[in-house]
């Protein structure tokens, strides 16, 4: 089954007062581009996150956010009041100086935003919250690895049936290859009669065979056809193929570039251009898978 490189998913999970989230984002990339943010205390857990995430989601640029939020009445920060009175007394002394009146609300809003009044203690975490941690990683990567799976199948059946339509216009281009051929000798036949001069129709005939053969584009219609049914075989039974397909939609645009080089004939040349819309459309959407 084929996977999607974009998802998302998210995980709770609660213990010992503290509310664990973690969410987890994926786009499209070449290699696996992970980043990861998480507070200051659970830091030291990032390998062990590094390595679940890239074990399961294998490329795409993933984001991973670890948010703790506190459910009980206690905190871990607290005001350093000997570093606040100083810092209301060197207020009060400067406005003073300055001859600057201010309301008392005033100085304290002032002497709570200087630096080292509000202090916070870092703690690591224990092992119950690592725990928990983990398994909340572990269910968001779940949730975002079923979310790539349903997306991967949405865009594998686009990408079919886009195949599908390549091919089928490659079947219409049959009918007008017979006309093109007999326009051709008929183009060159006229300019002969036009210059007036005599020619050899044995030569001229072998001539026209080697010239229309340059035109033929029978080799491109059955390398087409492999193309497209390799690109199904891949798409249904390989895993993380997106790299291949996109090898195999180079393919198919390299043989309907030459068969619209080639072609000499309106009919042929419009379903070319149709042919060139769906593959794009398959370019763009291969990028997307893992």
């Amino acid at each position: 089954m084929q996977k999607s490189m974009t998802g998302f998913g998210k995980a709770e999970t609660e213990i010992a007062g503290k509310k664990f989230c973690v969410e987890v984002r994926s786009l499209n990339s070449k290699q696996l581009d992970l980043s990861i943010r998480m507070p200051q205390a659970y830091r030291s857990m990032e390998n062990d996150i590094r390595a679940v995430v890239s074990k399961a989601l294998v490329r795409g640029k993933v984001e991973v956010s670890l948010s703790v939020t506190t459910t009980a009445t206690e905190t871990l920060a607290h005001i350093d009041n000997a570093t606040f009175k100083a810092y209301v007394e060197q207020i009060d002394s400067a406005l003073t100086e300055a001859d600057i009146t201010a309301s008392h609300d005033t100085v304290v809003q002032l002497a709570m935003k200087m630096p080292n009044v509000i202090q916070s203690e870092v703690t690591d975490a224990s092992d119950e919250e690592q725990g928990a941690v983990m398994a909340a990683v572990e269910a968001a990567v779940a949730k975002i690895d079923e979310f790539r799976k349903q997306e991967g199948a949405i865009l594998i059946a686009d990408l079919l049936r886009r195949v599908d339509l390549i091919e089928q216009m490659r079947n219409e281009i049959i009918p007008f290859e017979a006309a093109r051929t007999e326009a051709v000798r008929q183009r060159i036949r006229e300019g002969i009669e036009k210059l007036g001069v005599e020619v050899d129709n044995n030569r001229l005939e072998q001539e026209m065979i080697f010239y229309i053969e340059k035109l033929d584009i029978t080799e491109e219609k059955v390398r087409l056809e492999n193309h497209c049914k390799y690109f199904r075989e891949v798409a249904n039974n390989e895993e993380q193929a997106g790299r291949k397909l996109g090898f195999i939609a180079q393919e198919m645009g390299r043989e309907i570039n030459t068969t619209g080089s080639k072609a000499n004939q309106h009919d042929i040349q419009k379903l070319v251009v149709k042919m060139k819309d769906e593959l794009e459309k398959i370019k763009e959407q291969v990028l997307n898978i893992l």
